[in-house]
């Protein structure tokens, strides 16, 4: 059994962590898939210039996930535009 998580007081930041954690271990290898089908279609389509602007924006994503502290930084700063602090 979990151990209940207490309940953050008003004055605590949010979990920023935990939120990047999961988005890294959920979403990571689910992208990693469709990259593949997809690249393996525009190549076997013969697409070369789609297949090339899908590389630039896959690996532009994959920053996303896969550089350390890119999320917590972004959800830092969403958290900070939003007034909470």
């Amino acid at each position: 059994m979990l151990a209940p998580t207490p309940s953050p007081s008003p004055g605590d930041p949010p979990d920023t962590d935990g939120l990047a954690r999961f988005l890294r271990d959920f979403f990571g290898p689910v992208f990693l898939v469709i990259v593949s089908i997809v690249a393996i279609f525009f190549l076997f389509t013969r697409e070369i210039t789609r297949f090339a602007q899908f590389i630039v924006l896959a690996i532009a994503i994959g920053v996303v996930f896969y550089v350390p502290n890119i999320i917590e930084s972004t959800a830092k700063a969403i958290a900070k535009a939003l007034g909470v602090e």
